[in-house]
């Protein structure tokens, strides 16, 4: 019988015949280097059937490469992985996928121009004769989103779905080859907190029908609300096991970071200076000719921080994009310093005082084919000290590498390692730098965070409000409510594209927010 004609329910109870609570996999002493860095030392682990086991860390920790080399992308230097108490070679992910392990990389790997169902059967292909056997692949798939929950078109294209949608099919890819361990690097980086809430809903029925997983992540509240254990790492070694109940956040962010981390935003009150940032009458129209951004005029002053809150997909993207000079916009205007700005010019606008922190680091912020000297100098390579008669100074760009790798906590094993080969958090840094060590009178930060650890976050809040002390303008726009609501000292609330209240963030209320984000406006 083809084992496509086998529902996911009978898969499931075939594959709970195990008791939860047993152990299924172990990870013996593992130790990976790469060039000029330990990446793992010593490390070891135990996962037990249907637990979700928190892999906490800074960025560079370790706990992705940990992973890599359980999923067969690494080959360990040294140790050994046992799956339900055998010796299991893993040499690439096909080993792994055979063993019943899946992993939903932080930078999903899907197709863009592809359906969900051509991405789901992709590598696991079924056969009738010489043709792809579609019907059955979709009766399976129909029957893994039933049975957990996770409805989305099959036939949609990839590129078309919000974030949140994607990694569905990436959690349904994995399921469809039948994973008992599943490995979810950094899952809730790119999403809402209310996508966040329904991949933890998934993430409790795989556990109760038997599932493991591993959640790798960076954001404690997250850990202590879906953890059962929680490993912490540090620097590539395994500094402490811990459950919720003995622990918080607080403690938790010691162990990370092997000192005491400022949780809360420390700042005095704003001292507002000349406007910096002027917005007229924005209108902006996706490929579809629909209204992304609506009549928005905001204004925002040197020496303040105006945070933009909204739900994701609410046209803060594109208007992000249109105020740096990356989005051509069908009417207003936007001035800077007291000057009207053209459109598409990115250039012009970074000559003029303005540092973005893009949303997506890998699009907008990086080249990821260059060394971290060209990256860091992306904005003034062409300028002295960089640069002089046309003739680039490869000495300043190393000493100015150097130095930013230092103050921004960029984990790499040099500056001419390749921007690509980092870490999701530390290419962020790699831009954080960038942007915020620059002679600015604006700064567009549009997720400033996303990705980051604590210690680095606590870092870069703690930037971010020097630079408003220093009369910088800071438009912050940010999926986390609680970080605009500590950093910002006004809130402008972003609904289907217009700006429905402007409110003074002292006196403004979670509650208050939430209702303007989902649309509602008091009378």
């Amino acid at each position: 019988m083809d084992s496509l004609s086998i529902t996911a329910n009978e898969k499931l109870e075939e594959g709970n015949m195990a008791e939860n609570g047993t152990l299924i996999l172990e990870a013996r002493n593992i130790y990976k280097t790469f060039p000029g860095t330990v990446a793992n030392a010593d490390v070891s682990l135990e996962l037990h059937r249907g637990e979700v086991l928190a892999l906490l860390g800074e960025n560079g920790a370790g706990k992705s490469t940990l992973m890599n080399v359980i999923y067969g992308l690494y080959t360990q230097d040294s140790g050994e992985i046992y799956l339900n108490g055998e010796p299991y070679a893993i040499n690439n992910p096909h080993d792994a996928i055979k063993a019943g392990i899946g992993m939903v990389h932080q930078h999903f790997m899907l197709v863009p121009v592809f359906s969900v169902l051509e991405n789901v059967m992709l590598g696991a292909e079924s056969t009738q004769g010489p043709f792809l056997n579609k019907k059955a692949a979709e009766k399976r798939l129909r029957d893994l989103e039933e049975s957990f929950g996770l409805y989305v078109d099959p036939h949609a294209i990839i590129e078309e779905l919000p974030v949140g949608l994607q990694q569905r099919v990436e959690i349904l890819k994995a399921l469809y080859r039948d994973v008992e361990i599943l490995i979810l690097d950094e899952p809730t980086a790119v999403l809402t907190p209310q996508e966040t809430e329904e991949l933890f809903k998934v993430m409790r029925r795989l556990t109760e029908r038997g599932v493991s997983i591993v959640f790798i992540t960076h954001k404690l509240k997250e850990v202590l609300e879906i953890a059962d254990r929680i490993i912490i790492m540090r620097r590539g070694e395994v500094v402490g096991t811990t459950t919720p109940a003995e622990t918080d956040e607080h403690g938790l962010a010691s162990m990370m970071v092997g000192r005491e981390v400022i949780l809360e935003v420390d700042k005095g009150p704003a001292n507002p200076g000349e406007t910096v940032l002027e917005v007229f009458n924005l209108n902006i129209q996706d490929q579809n000719q629909l209204h992304s951004v609506r009549n928005v005029s905001l204004n925002l002053r040197a020496g303040e921080i105006l945070g933009v809150a909204g739900v994701q997909g609410n046209g803060q993207s594109e208007l992000v994009e249109a105020l740096t000079g990356l989005r051509r916009y069908n009417s207003g205007e936007v001035w800077i310093d007291g000057k009207r700005m053209p459109q598409e010019k990115p250039r012009t606008l970074v000559e003029q005082g303005m540092g973005h922190i893009p949303e997506d680091r890998q699009k907008h912020g990086l080249i990821l084919q260059y060394p971290l000297t060209s990256n860091f100098a992306l904005c003034t390579y062409y300028r002295e000290p960089f640069s002089k008669h046309g003739i680039l100074n490869a000495d300043e760009a190393l000493r100015n590498a150097e130095e930013l790798m230092e103050r921004f906590d960029v984990r790499a094993p040099s500056p001419t390692t390749n921007a690509g080969d980092l870490s999701g958090g530390n290419q962020q840094k790699v831009i954080v730098g960038r942007e915020l060590s620059r002679d600015v009178s604006l700064v567009i930060a549009s997720q400033p965070t996303r990705g980051l650890d604590v210690g680095s976050i606590e870092y870069i809040h703690k930037t971010l409000i020097e630079m408003r002390d220093a009369g910088v303008g800071v438009l912050l726009v940010s999926s986390e409510l609680e970080e605009i609501m500590s950093l910002s000292d006004r809130i402008a609330v972003i609904y289907r594209g217009e700006i429905l209240k402007v409110l003074d963030a002292a006196a403004a209320s979670r509650e208050e927010i939430g209702l303007l984000m989902a649309g509602h406006v008091s009378e």
